[in-house]
């Protein structure tokens, strides 16, 4: 089964939790084991597992990349004046894998799911789901 959401982002950089999204579409799918594949499409943006208890968490993050990955400094900069929003989508990564265990995902507590975004706003980013049964027939 594969799907494709759609976010809305509201700054340059952010993370956006979309755990909930995610998780109406492997209960639609009604598979019971498998995994679940996040991919976003776009070179300045990824998809990051973290704690979503804390806010100070993802303001750590995004303080972190800012501080690791500058901008205004790198020659794709003479382009369109995003290349920290690439290198930020690539050292996070544009996907992730969790899986289906008894029709649910399966992240700890303390885990859910981010849209990061680089390169904000925008009015339309697109996630795709895909959900692979693993069961036995």
């Amino acid at each position: 089964m594969q799907h494709t959401l759609l976010f809305r982002t509201d700054s340059h950089n952010q993370l956006v939790d979309i755990t909930s999204e995610v998780a109406n579409v492997v209960s639609k799918s009604a598979i019971e084991t498998g995994m679940v594949n996040l991919y976003v499409q776009g070179a300045t943006a990824g998809i990051m597992i973290q704690e979503n208890w804390d806010e100070s968490v993802q303001s750590d993050v995004l303080n972190w990349l800012k501080k690791m990955i500058p901008h205004g400094v790198w020659q794709h900069d003479t382009q369109d004046s995003n290349g920290d929003s690439h290198l930020k989508a690539g050292f996070v990564g544009p996907s992730e894998t969790i899986p289906v265990i008894n029709g649910e995902m399966g992240l700890s507590r303390w885990q859910n799911i981010f849209l990061c975004e680089f390169d904000g706003p925008r009015s339309e980013r697109r996630v795709v789901v895909t959900i692979f049964n693993t069961e036995k027939t």
